[in-house]
């Protein structure tokens, strides 16, 4: 079975391991992987998107608009910007934890994702909705983020892999010092993520 993902964040937030970790899952199981990042605007704060395609059949890494079957939103704002991506009936895990972006800072509007959020809610049918913040606090650590979201997409079911084959591919890529820490974040969010709704 075919699947379309698109992972998008700001700089920092690990958007590029996540995905990382998502093809080298899909290759411990046999299953065809193309991945394309965009990490030229990689510094803290710019965006961060991360193309991901499994599955038998694959001519090109990047998506078409209308065929992500799942979009990873590390950023509520990077989430909406990417919705004409979603396919028909596709699904979004989207923290709600805004980065605050610097034009924000400069004008006297207040930018706390909110907007974004309800948006999303109107738009997408299939949406987790997690507190990164939250759950960063409860895991110990805010740069779990990206854990936190994977095992959120792993509990709502949107994902082809088990919580255990990520910590097996994870345990050979992740620094020792940081494993422990990613697996709790992967099972913290895996039970949690659908009280995110």
């Amino acid at each position: 079975m075919n699947k379309n993902i698109l992972l998008c964040g700001v700089g920092g937030q690990g958007t590029v391991l996540a995905s990382k970790l998502l093809a080298a899952a899909a290759m411990e199981k046999g299953i065809p992987v193309m991945s394309a990042e965009t990490i030229g605007m990689a510094q803290k704060g710019g965006s961060v998107f991360s193309h991901l395609r499994m599955g038998e059949g694959l001519y090109a890494p990047m998506l078409r608009s209308g065929t992500a079957d799942l979009i990873i939103g590390f950023e509520p704002a990077e989430a909406v910007r990417m919705l004409p991506y979603l396919a028909e009936g596709g699904s979004v895990v989207v923290s709600s934890t805004p980065v605050i972006p610097v034009t924000s800072v400069l004008k006297t509007s207040p930018y706390d994702g909110s907007e974004m959020i309800a948006y999303l809610k109107k738009q997408v049918r299939d949406l987790i909705v997690i507190d990164g913040a939250a759950a960063c606090r409860e895991v110990g650590s805010p740069k779990a983020l990206n854990m936190v979201l994977l095992g959120a997409a792993l509990g709502g079911g949107v994902l082809p892999f088990t919580t255990e084959e990520i910590k097996n591919v994870m345990q050979k890529r992740v620094k020792p010092q940081f494993y422990e820490l990613n697996c709790r974040a992967l099972d913290y969010a895996a039970k949690t993520g659908k009280e995110g709704n």
